[in-house]
């Protein structure tokens, strides 16, 4: 299919089925010719600086340098300073269907705007709940949620981490991942939500906070909240934990039925209740999606009808300001939410760096927005395809990088 390319013929050896390390160089030319008679360029060039030549590589183009002879290999898979400092990567997209077997999709990439037959460790069923920061994405079993895994998708480098405290299978929960840039620790928070039995409008709500230089899971925040319920979606950003919250009011269109919620990672413990400083959205919301691009907080959300406030009519996207009010950076043109076909009231987004990816739950369709060039663009054809008319999509995006690991 046009645009499609597995890694298997991208690249002579098999990428993707064990680790970076799995790889193995191309043999060396053994032929009889005279090896004085021509001088490779790259055989003047220090290792380190032939490692900054790759760096500014896509990945894809990357990975495929290494199988051009043993030096190149040992570059890229040095684990060297230079793919601390690689050129910035936009990053991909993993799209998959929703069912109940093994998990196999596809990988999307932006720069050469090629799609890649893709295999995730660790995730088993689709209904696992994903989060990625700056390379490593984090997986938890949507039937035991206190089950979470950490790893990189390009080497496949991974592992399991201990279980989160907390509920096992709790009404709803909602998955974070922060990566420090400079050091590579990286923070893992789980807030779970569990109805206090026979009592519709009070939760129990508690945040698991998991630091990977300690190694061990805290619970520093516990609270029942009332009128309100925890969801499926939250994000860390510049150390804050941010939730969106969900009203459990049985009137019917009582506004605002979504209301996004902070936690202070650096505060804890704290016995502030969340609500003394929930934000209120910026209008009638059918869903909304939460991503860290930069350091700012962005919300991707689906507008209601106003006089059917559960039914989508638009999308738009908003980035919160001093951590009080939202301010509106772009709604997508009638022509691009038409182009999804019948769209679903609630939706897949998800972004990093500039980049917002944009999915109906019904189609393959993938859109993206870049925020700095205010520009929205259609992917190349996903070779994802709909074999029945109820078939579900879903995916995330991530960071391609090569020097971070669980």
């Amino acid at each position: 299919m046009a645009g499609e390319t597995s890694w298997e013929e991208s690249y002579p050896v098999t990428y993707f089925r064990g680790e970076v390390g799995g790889l193995k160089p191309v043999p060396e030319d053994s032929d009889n010719r005279d090896e004085d008679a021509l001088i490779s360029m790259d055989a003047i060039l220090p290792d380190d600086l032939l490692e900054k030549v790759l760096s500014f590589l896509p990945i894809a183009s990357i990975i495929r340098s290494s199988s051009v002879c043993r030096r190149w290999y040992d570059a890229v898979h040095s684990g060297g300073y230079s793919w601390t400092k690689m050129s910035p990567q936009k990053p991909w997209y993993f799209m998959f269907t929703c069912s109940d077997d093994a998990v196999s999709g596809y990988a999307y990439d932006p720069s050469l705007r090629k799609w890649y037959s893709f295999d995730l460790p660790c995730i088993e069923k689709s209904n696992w709940s994903a989060s990625s920061s700056c390379g490593l994405v984090c997986f938890m079993d949507g039937d035991n949620r206190s089950r979470i895994f950490v790893c990189n998708p390009i080497t496949r480098d991974w592992k399991r981490l201990h279980d989160a405290p907390g509920e096992r299978a709790p009404d709803y929960s909602a998955l974070a991942m922060s990566v420090d840039r400079r050091t590579h620790g990286y923070t893992v928070a789980v807030a779970k939500c569990k109805q206090v039995p026979q009592d519709y409008y009070q939760w129990d709500f508690s945040v698991h906070i998991y630091e990977s230089e300690a190694r061990s899971w805290v619970t520093p925040f516990t609270e029942v909240l009332v009128g309100w319920r925890g969801g499926d979606e939250c994000v860390i950003c510049n150390g804050v934990l941010y939730c969106l919250i969900y009203s459990t009011a049985v009137l019917r269109n009582v506004e605002p039925r979504h209301c996004l919620v902070m936690y202070d990672l650096s505060a804890r413990p704290s016995r502030t209740s969340l609500m003394q400083m929930a934000i209120s959205v910026p209008c009638s919301l059918t869903c909304g999606r939460l991503m860290n691009l930069r350091d700012r907080l962005v919300m991707v959300g689906g507008i209601g009808k106003h006089d059917r406030p559960g039914i989508i009519k638009g999308i738009g996207i908003w980035e919160l300001h001093r951590r009080k009010e939202w301010r509106e950076v772009a709604r997508m043109p009638h022509k691009f939410f038409q182009g999804f076909g019948e769209f679903d009231d609630v939706f897949a987004s998800s972004g990093a760096d500039d980049l917002i990816y944009i999915q109906s739950f019904g189609s393959p369709a993938l859109l993206t927005f870049d925020v700095a060039q205010k520009l929205w663009r259609w992917s190349t054809k996903s070779p994802v395809t709909k074999r029945f008319p109820l078939q579900l999509f879903t995916g995330f995006c991530f960071e391609p990088r090569l020097e971070v690991a669980s």
